[in-house]
C-alpha cells in the first residue's frame, strides 16, 4: 500500500478541527501508519517548504506554521497520495470545492488547514524528513476486506 504525508497544520489545531479531519481519513478507509504532535522550528520549515523560501509570503508562513505544535501523519492505502490531496482540495480553501477539507472547513489561502504530500516520491522525502523507521507502523486494518476487494489489497 502506498503512504503519504500529512500535516495538520496550526490552524486545525487552533480551531479544534483535528477529530473531524482525522475521523475523515480513517472513515475513507486510510490507515495511520505514523501520528505525532511536534513543534516545528525554521530549520525544519525552510527544508520542508524550500521551493518556497524566495517568497514574498515565506515569512507569513513561517510564523503560522510556528503558532502552535502540529500534528505529523503517515497515512496508507491504496493510491493515497491522490486519493489524500483530492480530499484535501484546493490550497486557497475558498476555491476548494465542497466536501473536501479545505472547502468545509477554510477560507484561507495560508491558513488551509491541512499539508498533504503531492507525490510518492515527495511523499517519501516528507515520511523521512518527520519521522525516524520505528516511527511508522505495519499493521493489518481488521476492517480492509470491508475496504477493498482482494485484487486490491496489494
Amino acid at each position: 500500500m502506498e503512504q503519504t504525508f500529512v500535516i495538520l497544520k496550526p490552524s486545525t489545531i487552533s480551531r479544534s478541527l483535528v477529530g473531524d479531519i482525522i475521523e475523515r481519513y480513517q472513515r475513507k478507509g486510510l490507515k495511520i501508519a505514523g501520528v505525532k504532535m511536534m513543534q516545528l522550528d525554521e530549520k525544519i520549515l525552510r527544508e520542508h517548504y524550500a521551493h518556497l523560501v524566495d517568497r514574498p509570503f515565506f515569512p507569513l508562513l513561517l510564523k503560522s506554521m510556528m503558532a502552535t505544535p502540529v500534528i505529523v501523519m503517515v497515512l496508507e492505502g491504496k493510491d493515497a497520495v491522490s486519493v489524500v490531496r483530492t480530499m484535501t482540495g484546493a490550497t486557497n480553501a475558498r476555491l476548494a470545492a465542497p466536501g473536501t477539507i479545505r472547502g468545509d472547513f477554510g477560507m484561507s489561502g495560508q491558513e488551509n488547514l491541512v499539508h498533504a504530500s503531492d507525490s510518492v516520491e515527495n511523499a517519501k522525502i516528507e515520511v523521512a524528513r518527520f519521522f525516524r523507521p520505528e516511527e511508522i507502523f505495519n499493521y493489518d486494518l481488521i476492517t480492509a476486506s470491508a475496504i477493498y476487494s482482494p485484487d486490491e489489497m496489494n
